[in-house]
């Protein structure tokens, strides 16, 4: 078989709001890099943190990236109908004592880290310091966390930011399976989802690189694959921060053709890609869609993973 029929790829938003311009470009992305492929390109909704979910942001990204022309080749499919399946894993985990019952609040993981003299700073991961590695201590058993192996630094090839590196467990620890609330972490469904779905690349934003090291580390143990990996530039806020829902990001405007192709512009500028010469006044955002899937060709190769 071909490569390139063989390859299946992603766009997994979460509805804490429908998207914007960082999130257009990473559909953008995702979707130009498996047609350059002649891929498969899914919609996965990653609604496994339901109390950050909007009702109706879902429908509403769907309906935004029709409007654009990004139309996935099967239906979409919503994690928060999924649960099963990362129970099943987290089982797995636990019945080979690959995971464990932790009954530390954050609270209670920064006073030991404090005592250990590191410092919590601003947007950085909490470092789990172990406490409930041997046994809860006569602690009640809150959330379930991945029991690290003592491994060497994690590489992984990134098509477009090239050789990363990460040792999980100087940076993280051992991170959350399942929340105290019961519900499944990002990490956990994350990986059971892309391995369901045949999932052979990965196209996302920058901002999700730290992420990749846990993913393949939690891909060796559960015995999956791990996709090829790429992390497409971001767009950022007035205070130079990563554009978000958080930080002033505003729904992009696709209530006509007119508005979803000049979203559809600014998105693929940030990707490096420019706009037809000529314009194909029939089907502007059909042309441009075409346009750039032959730009993406050149820029990243066919044949590079």
């Amino acid at each position: 078989m071909d490569k390139s029929s063989s390859y299946i790829g992603r766009f997994a938003p979460s509805p804490t709001g429908t998207l914007h311009a960082g999130s257009l470009v990473a559909a953008l992305a995702s979707w130009l890099d498996a047609r350059a492929h002649h891929g498969r390109w899914l919609v996965r909704v990653e609604d496994v943190d339901t109390p950050r979910c909007i009702p109706g942001a879902d429908h509403a990204i769907l309906q935004q990236l029709a409007a654009c022309g990004l139309h996935p080749d099967a239906p979409p499919v919503w994690q928060s109908d999924r649960t099963k399946l990362y129970q099943q894993a987290l089982e797995q985990l636990t019945s080979q004592q690959k995971a464990y019952a932790c009954g530390c609040t954050r609270k209670e993981i920064e006073v030991a880290l404090q005592s250990n003299g590191i410092a919590k700073t601003r947007n950085a991961e909490l470092i789990y310091p172990g406490t409930c590695r041997s046994g809860l201590n006569g602690r009640i058993g809150r959330a379930w966390r991945l029991r690290l192996p003592d491994l060497a630094t994690i590489h992984w090839q990134d098509r477009r930011l090239g050789i990363q590196q990460q040792n999980v467990c100087t940076r993280v620890g051992d991170f959350v399976l399942q929340r105290a609330d019961g519900l499944y972490a990002y990490q956990l469904a994350v990986v059971v989802d892309d391995a369901a779905q045949g999932i052979t690349h990965v196209v996302r934003g920058e901002d999700l690189t730290d992420n990749t090291a846990r993913q393949i580390v939690l891909q060796q143990m559960l015995g999956l694959a791990h996709p090829t990996y790429m992390h497409t530039p971001l767009v950022r806020g007035a205070n130079g921060e990563k554009l978000s829902k958080q930080n002033g990001a505003t729904p992009i405007n696709t209530a006509t053709a007119a508005a979803a192709l000049d979203a559809l512009l600014q998105a693929a500028h940030v990707l490096g890609l420019t706009a037809p010469e000529k314009r194909d006044n029939s089907n502007p955002i059909a042309q441009a869609l075409q346009h750039w899937v032959a730009q993406w060709q050149t820029i990243y190769s066919i044949h590079d993973y």
